[in-house]
């Protein structure tokens, strides 16, 4: 709603002498907001509650109140496009992801996409992204200039990492599957030297049809270099799939009752 508002601002400086610089682009995603969440709970049922209410309320107010304390409003901060795209993308994802941890939306295009998602049965995030390309093509008809969405789908991606990494969690963690001969030492080391858990799944090789021992578990990346090193001096030919795990809940790990506590 505020890159529609973002247009309109521009298209309107002039036109109204109370406004000369254009409509304030929080007040416009206020007045925008309201009858969106009002046919939200209409057709959703009332699942957005207070506190979505407050967060677009308290977003229009601080968009249009930090405008109203800078001298010249519509100045850039700095003048490096990439530059404020990056810093504004990941602080407005870290206050999104903020508001989506406390299990409110933010209002908005999310509305839209969950009563398309209500009708269509199209994925959510899918939707999302969307409904987002649709606003952000808006500017380049408003402003007739390719770098307008460009600059705005590189925020939309930075923006939607933000957002990934303040639910998720930023810890890193690396999960291993070991598929080796020496798997007796390779459980020894994690479990003695490593101080970690993990999990013995049975296998069996495709082409030799030989039964093979498969060791799951979790590690931080430091562990990983220690895990590897050890294993390259007692089988060399042994096989190794590090993948990421961006949140791990469990012993050991964060826990998973203190995460629903938190939230």
């Amino acid at each position: 709603m505020y890159g529609i508002a973002i247009v309109v601002h521009y298209l309107t400086r002039d036109m109204f002498a109370i406004w000369p610089d254009g409509i304030p682009i929080g007040l416009f995603g206020l007045i925008v907001n309201i009858p969106l969440t009002m046919a939200g709970i209409k057709i959703l049922g009332p699942r957005f509650g207070v506190k979505t209410v407050v967060g677009f309320v308290l977003a229009s107010f601080f968009i249009d109140g930090l405008a109203w304390l800078r001298p010249v409003s519509d100045a850039p901060l700095v003048n490096d496009v990439l530059l404020s795209c990056v810093f504004g993308g990941v602080l407005a994802g870290a206050g999104l992801g903020f508001i989506f941890k406390s299990r409110a939306t933010s209002g908005g295009s999310d509305i839209i996409a969950m009563i398309i998602a209500k009708y269509t049965r199209l994925q959510l995030g899918k939707l999302m992204i969307y409904v987002d390309s649709v606003i952000v093509l808006t500017g380049l008809i408003a402003f007739k200039d390719w770098h307008v969405p460009l600059y705005s789908w590189v925020v939309i991606y930075i923006t939607g990492r933000s957002i990934d990494m303040i639910l998720e969690g930023a810890d890193y963690n690396k999960a291993l599957l070991i598929i080796s001969k020496k798997h007796v030492d390779i459980k020894n080391k994690i479990l003695n030297d490593l101080d970690r858990g993990g999990t013995y799944l049975k296998g069996e090789g495709m082409f030799t049809g030989e039964e093979k021992q498969i060791i799951y578990t979790v590690v931080s990346r430091r562990e990983v270099a220690v895990l590897e090193e050890y294993i390259s001096n007692i089988d060399p030919g042994a096989f190794i799939t590090v993948m990421d795990a961006r949140e791990i809940l469990g012993e050991g790990f964060q826990s998973l009752r203190k995460k629903v506590e938190d939230r």
